[in-house]
């Protein structure tokens, strides 16, 4: 099996795959993740390969733009690692990566844990928050036409699984549901370090919007 030809090989899978995709979902959202999992998978007791080929697969098939469908993810990349025949441990190992790498949540349990996990989820964690994760998130709520904020709508905390992914609040409320939680939530010392300064970051850019949307100068 030649890995570095395997990686090559989805590279430009996935770059034909995501040419027209939303921008904040494209294959420069899979570069920056593929590009910070294997810097923190430097760090770490893990598997690259297998961090390589799950940041690399890990928005194949976003459910987002698949009617909430979980499965075609996980489905799409076993049917591709296959036609490469990649070992099936490893095809098992980027699947359940990719089924278990999404924010669900304020209140959902993670049911599959792995080091190459905690790695690729990370590396997704980052591409969330801060300068990129702030584009990123008015670009989606631009694509899903959302308004920037409305100060009578507050966020919730207390959100089910379901209730999150059918969300359509204002995009300044996802800073709250999602994007301040996941410093809190990052798994190696790598992701938290560099999760620590990128919320601040966002801190900083939420009092300023503030500022600005009250018309202070």
């Amino acid at each position: 099996m030649n890995k570095e030809l395997i990686i090559d090989q989805t590279v430009e899978k996935i770059k034909i795959m995501l040419i027209d995709a939303e921008g904040g979902h494209d294959w420069w959202h899979i570069y920056r993740v593929w590009k910070t999992a294997k810097h923190i998978a430097a760090s770490e007791q893990v598997d690259v390969f297998v961090v390589e080929l799950g940041a690399l697969l890990h928005d194949i098939a976003d459910s987002k733009f698949h009617n909430g469908d979980e499965t075609i993810g996980p489905q799409k990349a076993g049917e591709w690692l296959q036609s490469l025949q990649v070992d099936e441990p490893v095809i098992t190992h980027v699947q359940n990566i990719i089924s278990h790498i999404s924010f669900k949540g304020g209140n959902h349990q993670q049911a599959f844990r792995s080091k190459e996990l905690d790695v690729v989820q990370d590396a997704d964690r980052l591409d969330a928050i801060g300068a990129i994760g702030i584009a990123r998130a008015f670009n989606y709520g631009g694509f899903k036409n959302r308004s920037l904020y409305d100060p009578a709508i507050t966020p919730n905390l207390a959100m089910s699984r379901e209730e999150y992914k059918s969300n359509k609040a204002p995009t300044i409320n996802h800073f709250y549901e999602k994007l301040l939680l996941l410093k809190d939530r990052m798994n190696t010392l790598t992701g938290k370090a560099l999760a620590a300064e990128r919320h601040a970051f966002m801190e900083t850019y939420l009092n300023q919007f503030y500022k600005e949307w009250e018309g202070e100068v």
